[in-house]
């Protein structure tokens, strides 16, 4: 069977839409458009309805209740509010945040915008392998500490932090616990209830949903999270975050999210076996190529490997028909190697050496041959 070229193996950057989101989202461009805050018409009650519906599909994959699920334009925003949110709201009672070295930027460049109004930061190390020791987590709160952020998979390397030990610490401490959780949702299971989470950024276009959308869950009851809200200017998502819904996204995340949920479990282990198939034909084949991230605790989907020897910024052009990248989409404007490796405590070279792989929902074993082939040719010596 021919294989379409090209192959997109950047999934950790975006996803495509699924045709089943397409579908669900198209009506509320052009028939159902009315804006949910109209309370006075039929239009508005139908936007009002479907925000409603899709509001309990994000809830239902990560075991909340819907009314504490507040939408926003994406993660990057959701992390915004919940540490900007958190760090206004609990200024009388603390001024110390925690976090992990491998967050994303718009976890680690937030928190560093605090430091000169008077908050310390402590930024955890990861082992070799990129993960966080939960006894570091539990050394590191004090009395002043008052937000814990450590993200449920790594955006990179794909390493899965282990999320309920933390929340336990963070529970037993009386200390927020806030988890980027951009990468996990819909690919790995979260609990909020289980996991001891208080604050859990979430991302549409991560699991084959629209970009341009996403939600911060903020629990209400034991305890209930207090944040202050980044913007001003109007009563929605009960003033935590004021605007005009972006509707048709809305639901586009919703579906996505039920889609994720249903498929989640099979999902997964199809895209295990196509990561394993990847690395052993990449591996088995070319020499000096090091697993970059956690062997067995990383996403499905996700392979992070250094070519030592070999520069990531001069391999890539060479890797015909298969769309991969070297690191974080966000971060690719930037010439410097991956905070994400140096902070596993290697040598530079395999930083400025590794590839990302993304598999998703629609790549094939055809496409994974492929790109064995393409890659094993583009490493070669010249």
């Amino acid at each position: 069977m021919a294989v379409k070229t090209p192959i997109y193996l950047d999934h950790h950057a975006t996803t495509p839409l699924d045709p089943r989101v397409l579908e669900a989202m198209t009506p509320f461009f052009t028939e159902h458009f009315g804006n949910p805050s109209s309370k006075t018409h039929a239009f508005g009650w139908k936007a009002e309805e479907a925000v409603t519906v899709a509001r309990g599909q994000v809830a239902k994959l990560i075991n909340a209740d819907p009314r504490d699920v507040v939408w926003t334009s994406g993660t990057t925003e959701s992390n915004n509010l919940a540490i900007q949110g958190v760090a206004a709201a609990l200024r009388d009672k603390g001024d110390h945040l925690i976090t992990c070295a491998t967050e994303h930027r718009s976890v680690l460049e937030v928190m560093k915008a605090l430091e000169p109004a008077g908050f310390k930061i402590t930024v955890l190390k990861v082992d070799g392998n990129g993960l966080v020791d939960p006894d570091d987590v539990r050394a590191a709160i004090t009395d002043r500490t008052i937000l814990v952020s450590i993200m449920a998979a790594n955006h990179e390397i794909g390493t899965i932090h282990p999320t309920a030990e933390i929340g336990k610490i963070a529970k037993e401490k009386g200390v927020y616990f806030h988890v980027d959780a951009a990468q996990a949702c819909g690919k790995i299971p979260v609990d909020v209830k289980a996991m001891g989470i208080d604050l859990l950024s979430m991302s549409a276009h991560k699991v084959y949903g629209p970009k341009g959308v996403g939600a911060l869950w903020i629990r209400s009851r034991e305890p209930h999270v207090r944040l202050q809200p980044l913007f001003q200017g109007g009563g929605q998502e009960s003033e935590r975050r004021p605007g005009t819904l972006a509707v048709p996204n809305i639901v586009g995340m919703g579906k996505a999210f039920e889609i994720a949920g249903e498929l989640m479990a099979a999902e997964a282990a199809r895209l295990t076996r196509l990561r394993e198939r990847l690395k052993t034909g990449v591996m088995e084949q070319v020499p000096g190529v090091q697993l970059n991230g956690d062997p067995t605790r990383r996403l499905p989907g996700n392979l992070n490997l250094s070519f030592l020897g070999q520069r990531s910024d001069a391999l890539i052009p060479k890797i015909r028909d298969v769309a991969l990248s070297s690191g974080s989409a966000c971060a690719s404007e930037t010439a410097e190697p991956s905070y994400v490796l140096r902070a596993l405590g290697g040598q530079k070279e395999r930083a400025v050496s590794s590839l990302r792989f993304g598999i998703g929902r629609f790549n094939t074993e055809e496409d994974i041959d492929l790109a064995i082939e393409r890659v094993v040719e583009a490493a070669q010596p010249s």
